[in-house]
């Protein structure tokens, strides 16, 4: 058991990688796409059981919605906010994109940060 850092949220969590039945993390149920999702796609390490409630609650949504293609597609307060008179991507519009671009996003879903 160690004390770590949840990858995606930074809050506070006891990992038990060593005795993965006992960790706090089989408490929840996934989704096969979100295990999939979080071995495939992202590089976290230990996320904290409201994250990982989080992603699953994410790929539930993708699962009905796909990515917005053209502008017009998309919604404020879903997968952009306005800040300072720029377009501000949020985390659903990166889990919806599929993909990383690497760029160090603030809404980064994927673990990776500049």
């Amino acid at each position: 058991m160690q004390q770590v850092k949840c990858t995606h949220c930074h809050k506070p969590l006891v990992c038990n990688a060593d005795d993965i039945k006992n960790c706090d993390c089989q408490k929840i149920e996934l989704l096969d796409e979100t295990v999939a999702f979080l071995y495939e796609k992202t590089q976290h390490d230990c996320l904290c059981n409201d994250c990982l409630l989080k992603f699953d609650e994410m790929m539930k949504f993708a699962q009905t919605n796909k990515f917005p293609k053209r502008p017009t597609e998309m919604v404020e307060g879903l997968h952009f906010y306005m800040e300072n008179g720029f377009f501000v991507f949020t985390e659903m519009y990166h889990f919806l994109k599929g993909r990383c671009c690497k760029n160090g996003c603030r809404h980064c879903v994927y673990g990776i940060h500049k």
